[in-house]
């Protein structure tokens, strides 16, 4: 091959290479939007997990907000109080009282003690399950389908799917509601970390129906309403529900339910 043909076509490639990237070196300075330092700082202090939990698309957009004034500086989940007070520092705010949150699912449903209406052997997903019947293999409409939607949204190994039911490590789980938005039955839900007595059920079916598909589930009896000395403690549409502002927490009602679905989850 002719050497000049070579060293033309080296040349040619360089200046083009050249006139390129003088092209795009001045379409940089020409659609440069310049960063608030305040977003910059602030972006700095979150967990970078970009969840979504605080409601903001992503991290950056949250910084945004956070810079701009139109946010509240205590909304990383993920980072939690220690980041809101770094974040309230950077914006000259108090970062208030950040309520830890977890996720809960309220089911106990386990394996060998809620009936199923069909051995599923589809795809290991909870929506696809959903499309038999429209409340999956379980008999309980209300159950937990155990598949694991959740587990895989959940960026922070927080978690698992345990003999058919999801259940959460409290201490993994940083409240981004990831799995809240993914349960294609709606009961997985946020309860606050200090709560440490929770109903795990979610069934509103009367005590009869109950006892005939599931030996875990809620059947209304009442005993821990009449028993609560708090009073915390009422029994809503069949299933009981815990006011966690008049809750003690002193575990009297998960000795005394004759279904053993009162936890106290450390």
């Amino acid at each position: 091959m002719d050497f000049m043909v070579i060293l033309k076509a080296l040349l040619v490639l360089g200046i083009l290479g050249g006139v390129f990237g003088a092209i795009l070196a001045f379409a940089s300075k020409i659609f440069y939007v310049e960063v608030d330092p305040k977003q910059e700082a602030v972006r700095e202090c979150l967990a970078g997990a970009n969840c979504g939990g605080c409601g903001y698309p992503g991290c950056d957009g949250y910084a945004a907000a956070v810079a701009k004034g139109e946010a509240p500086v205590n909304k990383c989940v993920a980072g939690g109080a220690e980041a809101a007070a770094k974040i309230g520092e950077i914006m000259g705010v108090s970062a208030g009282d950040a309520i830890r949150q977890v996720a809960f699912v309220p089911c106990s449903g386990t394996e060998g003690h809620a009936l199923k209406r069909f051995n599923y052997n589809g795809p290991k997903n909870c929506q696809a399950a959903m499309l038999f019947g429209g409340k999956s293999n379980m008999d309980c409409r209300f159950a937990c389908i155990g598949l694991g939607n959740c587990a895989d949204a959940c960026q922070f190994g927080a978690m698992h799917i345990v003999d058919g039911v999801a259940k959460v490590d409290r201490e993994q789980c940083v409240g981004c509601g990831a799995c809240v938005d993914v349960c294609p039955k709606k009961i997985v839900r946020l309860v606050p970390y200090d709560q440490h007595v929770e109903v795990a059920c979610s069934s509103h079916d009367k005590g009869a129906a109950v006892n005939k598909i599931c030996d875990a589930g809620c059947i209304g009896c009442m005993k821990c309403q009449r028993e609560c000395p708090a009073d915390a403690i009422v029994v809503v549409d069949n299933l009981a529900k815990i006011d966690v502002t008049k809750c003690v927490q002193c575990g009297h009602c998960s000795d005394i339910c004759p279904r053993h679905i009162i936890k106290v989850q450390n």
